[in-house]
């Protein structure tokens, strides 16, 4: 095991986790996005309305919505394991008092070893997964100052998943373009 998949486990949390934003702002299938399949990673229904580098900024109107919502996203497949995908994808919340970093992962990954993450060869920490449906299981955190800036500022992340304790997978996630997408994210 690579040293800092060691200390992923030893490390501060990715930040602080929020289990009641999963349940109060809008979730992925509001906007359309089926899940990952074994193969590919969620393809949305809405509309893309700008493309930053890596990132794509998508908006629909949920149904019973009155105003449309939209995240910025990119869906990734690891490069040595194509049935391991995620989609990862940053919110604003209905009040937008907060930004919402979640990550889909697929079914059958260890859900107590969390979702690690890796930015530019630096160990970020761990989020932990907050809840599975039949899509896939969500890991989601506040982008509290620290982690927005480090997302802004890097080149490349690798969020790591594990299928045994002893098995991290790394799936590189491009940040080129966060920043100007972020700046887009209505």
């Amino acid at each position: 095991m690579n040293s800092w998949l060691s200390r992923l486990g030893l490390s501060r949390t990715l930040a602080k986790v929020s289990f009641l934003a999963a349940l109060s702002v809008m979730g992925l299938s509001a906007i359309g996005l089926s899940g990952i399949s074994q193969a590919n990673a969620a393809q949305p229904s809405g509309t893309v309305r700008s493309t930053h580098g890596a990132w794509s900024i998508i908006c629909d109107t949920p149904a019973g919505a009155t105003s449309e919502q939209c995240v910025m996203m990119q869906n990734v497949v690891a490069e040595d394991r194509p049935e391991m995908g995620l989609s990862v994808v940053v919110l604003r919340t209905a009040d937008n008092k907060a930004e919402i970093l979640r990550v889909l992962a697929p079914l059958g990954v260890l859900l107590p070893n969390g979702l690690g993450l890796n930015v530019d060869g630096k160990d970020i920490g761990r989020a932990y997964f907050v809840r599975c449906f039949q899509d896939g299981c969500y890991a989601e955190v506040i982008l509290e100052k620290p982690l927005l800036d480090t997302l802004k500022t890097g080149t490349s992340a690798t969020f790591i998943v594990f299928q045994t304790p002893e098995e991290g997978i790394g799936i590189p996630v491009d940040l080129k373009g966060f920043a100007d997408g972020f700046a887009a994210l209505p």
